[in-house]
């Protein structure tokens, strides 16, 4: 039993919660309140040395403040039983956790009120209640006895009654009174006699602590107040709780009003809308019965499976049993109406014609024979097998090299609808899999919603930028694709919204990516990769004169009567402007020089219509050569060649020697992989260095630091392997780099070149550095046959399968003019 327990009977007051809401009811029976005269009296009294100490589970007695108390633990009725036969003077504590039974010294707060028993009641069910009365504020010392009740030296504890501006303090006290008097107002369970006890209060330290004491607080929030030392800030403490509590309870008046309102409101609609429907049925229109029942037809036409035949029976059945102005009875209709409108075995005709689909897609896309003659082979074994399961195809690549684009012109060729999604960023798995009819505004899957726009169940459907899946604690939205993805899963996709499994596998699935690395393993695993590589400046000149300037001219109102663009115009925007492998920024370019013939026209100024090279050069600035080779004539500066984001790029690898004792440092932004490629480049060089012509004593007297300009990129990756080892032993032999050769290739600590990735967008990197010879792994040979002849004209290729064949062809025999004297 607690200590602290509700009093049912009348004329005593309840403390269940002690709170300003029920410190009086119309029954209880007024305590005479303490006047100032009873206050002097009590701060003349001095505290006992020795006190029983009685803990309080769930309130705080205050100086001053009257208050019943049940006891119900034996330790707590003994203590009355021997106080009250004795000085009537106990010490009041409280819990600090009201669940514990037996109270300890750590369980108690050591700040508490001696208190005066006014009055012992025995209770029929056996309890004892007990009026107590607080005097003064006490710290405990010491334990001195722990049974049958704890026993405590005590000390009184300081009291700050120093005001230093007593105006304001009076200010304080008036806030408070008018508060107290408003909660007494706003709260309907109060009497409005309550009012004349807070107006009669004389004094003010009684006053906070009165209304501290029957606040509706926490015991740790009355404690605080009552461990506060200094008058003014407990009247302050006690105005901030005062505040929060009206402002609850003009809160809960307000919902309490408008829940009321909107209760009258439904009960009115309810009424009209009876009325209504009686009135369009006397005038023959549809009721909310006759609707239900179109719907019924409706869903007689769908070819639809008996599983969704039946939840729709049973849903349709729900809905007709609710009252219309019920919140779900909205949820409900939206819900069925889903399930009509969705394309349940509605599939749009294939156009197998694999000559008129090569023509859409030569006649969108310039180039890129590899990819587009991989979406014809699945489109001639669709045509084969008419009942095989549509693939799941992912086309990666750089960014604006048409990968969306191509998902678009086989919608075409099909003859299919198109549908597009974009997952870059999407966080929530909901949005691929939908919420639950259960919750506020729950909505189908994307998946789901855009099949119900496409009206066939088996669209051309462009995953868009798959690679850019995010996660949260919202879920995997990756690990939701799986299903979409997986032919043999998704026969029977489950939308949580949807609730009955909808058949995807004749969606033809379409997915773009920028970087294969950020996909799942296991979502990768369910798709056929393509690869979209770069363009070369042939084919984006041509893509430019086809596409890119004629889409410009029609979006700036213009015609290819007011700017003409030479093909040398354009081969200098491309080769001087752009540095992608896509044609984004190409296009951007283009734009810019459009939009300088539209200004023209605009200000009826005259301009060139056929743009020279100079006139270009004045439109879009200085061109930018960042990419071209630079010369040979200083030792250890050698050319790679990487793989970016945006395609291709070449690199320049560059080191130097100085006095010291050996150390290798690397700068540049490099990642750790690159850095590795750095140490076994010197690590192979040091146990090679007799073959390379190297004395091992040199590298032991010389520091060796590597650097890759343009220090705020980011590089890494192995491909920058055997580019290091070059350029480590031409500075260390000052021997001279080939001209106009780059390379690219990873080494191992065996002496073995491998192979690397993204050679074609590295080729079209070196051709724009008007590069000649080309150094790459032998396994590379193979990724070098499947490129056009015509791409690779000018270059010459060195295939290599170890370090060795690397110095051997990079390296010249003569030394670099002005060679550093290594001894």
């Amino acid at each position: 039993m607690t200590d602290i327990q509700t009093m049912s009977k009348p004329k005593v007051m309840h403390i269940d919660n002690l709170s300003l809401h029920s410190m009086l009811n119309e029954d209880s029976e007024l305590i005479p309140l303490m006047t100032p005269e009873d206050e002097e009296i009590i701060n003349k009294e001095s505290v006992p040395e020795i006190l029983p100490i009685l803990p309080l589970r769930n309130t705080v007695l205050f100086p001053g403040v009257v208050i019943p108390i049940t006891a119900g633990r034996d330790k707590s009725i003994q203590l009355i039983k021997d106080a009250n036969k004795g000085d009537k003077i106990l010490g009041v504590v409280a819990q600090k956790n009201e669940e514990v039974e037996i109270p300890g010294l750590k369980d108690i707060h050591t700040t508490g009120v001696v208190a005066q028993i006014l009055r012992v009641l025995k209770m029929p069910d056996g309890n004892t209640t007990v009026i107590i009365q607080g005097k003064k504020r006490f710290e405990i010392d010491t334990i001195v006895q722990d049974k049958p009740y704890i026993k405590a030296t005590v000390k009184e504890a300081f009291e700050d009654k120093f005001i230093e501006d007593e105006k304001e303090f009076d200010v304080i006290i008036d806030s408070i009174k008018e508060l107290a008097l408003e909660v007494i107002k706003e709260n309907p369970m109060l009497p409005s006699e309550a009012s004349f006890a807070i107006k009669n209060i004389q004094s003010n330290s009684f006053l906070v602590n009165f209304i501290s004491s029957n606040m509706d607080l926490s015991v740790a929030l009355k404690q605080d107040v009552l461990e506060t030392d200094n008058l003014k800030e407990r009247a302050l403490l006690t105005l901030r709780n005062l505040n929060k509590e009206l402002q609850k309870l003009k809160l809960r008046n307000d919902i309490q009003s408008k829940t009321r309102e909107d209760l009258d409101q439904q009960q009115r609609e309810y009424y009209l809308h009876q009325q209504l429907k009686t009135i369009q049925e006397e005038l023959g229109g549809a009721s909310n019965d006759q609707e239900l029942e179109e719907m019924r037809k409706k869903a007689k036409t769908k070819k639809w499976n008996k599983e969704v035949a039946d939840t729709f029976e049973k849903e349709l059945n729900r809905l007709k049993r609710m009252n219309p102005q019920m919140a779900e009875y909205g949820v409900q209709r939206s819900y069925l109406e889903l399930l009509l409108e969705l394309p349940w075995g509605i599939y749009s005709e294939d156009k197998f014609d694999l000559k008129n689909a090569q023509k859409v897609l030569d006649r969108d896309h310039f180039g890129l024979e590899k990819v587009k003659e991989r979406i014809i082979e699945h489109l001639a074994v669709l045509k084969l097998r008419n009942d095989m399961k549509s693939p799941i195809i992912c086309l990666y690549g750089p960014p604006g090299v048409g990968k969306t684009s191509l998902g678009k012109s086989v919608a075409e060729a099909l003859g299919r609808k198109y549908v597009r999604m974009s997952l870059g960023g999407l966080r929530d798995e909901a949005e691929i899999r939908g919420h639950r009819k259960t919750y506020i505004g729950a909505m189908p899957g994307r998946l789901i919603q855009n099949l119900k726009k496409a009206e066939t169940s088996n669209p051309v459907f462009v995953l868009d930028e798959i690679d850019k899946l995010g996660q949260s604690h919202q879920g995997d939205p990756s690990s939701a694709m799986l299903e979409v993805l997986d032919p043999e899963q998704n026969t029977a996709f489950y939308d949580n919204y949807l609730e009955v499994g909808y058949d995807l596998s004749k969606v033809l699935f379409i997915a773009t990516a920028n970087n294969l690395g950020q996909i799942p393993w296991a979502l990768r695993d369910r798709m056929e990769i393509i690869n979209v590589t770069g363009y070369t400046i042939e084919e984006k000149v041509e893509i430019a004169k086809r596409h890119l300037l004629p889409k410009q001219l029609k979006e700036h109102g213009l015609t290819s009567k007011d700017l003409k663009l030479g093909k040398k115009q354009i081969e200098q925007i491309v080769e001087g402007y752009t540095r992608e492998s896509g044609v984004r920024g190409l296009e951007k370019q283009v734009a810019k020089v459009v939009r300088f013939a539209a200004k023209s026209i605009a200000l009826e100024e005259e301009y060139e219509i056929t743009l020279s090279t100079e006139k270009v050069e004045e439109i879009l600035g200085t061109p930018r050569n960042r990419d071209k080779y630079e010369n040979n004539g200083v030792a250890g500066v050698v050319t790679g060649l990487a793989w970016t984001r945006v395609g291709g790029d070449i690199l320049f690898i560059e080191s130097i020697l100085s006095k010291g004792k050996g150390n290798l440092s690397i700068t540049g932004n490099l990642g750790n992989v690159m850095k590795e490629s750095a140490t076994i480049a010197m690590k192979f060089i040091k146990s090679n260095a007799e073959e390379f012509g190297i004395k091992p004593e040199i590298i032991e007297k010389y520091d060796v630091h590597i650097h890759v300009p343009e220090g705020a990129t980011p590089k890494d990756g192995p491909s920058a392997g055997i580019t290091m080892l070059t350029s480590l032993v031409s500075s260390f032999t000052q021997r001279k780099v080939k001209n106009k050769i780059a390379m690219t290739g990873e080494i191992t600590l065996r002496g073995k070149v491998l192979p690397v990735g993204g050679i074609k967008e590295k080729i079209l990197a070196a051709k724009r550095a008007n590069i000649k010879e080309i150094m790459l792994c032998e396994d590379n040979r193979k990724d070098i046959l499947e490129i056009k002849e015509s791409y690779l004209k000018g270059l010459t290729f060195h295939y290599v399968t170890d370090m060795k064949e690397v110095i051997d062809i990079a390296l010249t025999k003569q030394k670099v003019k002005h060679a550093k004297k290594l001894d």
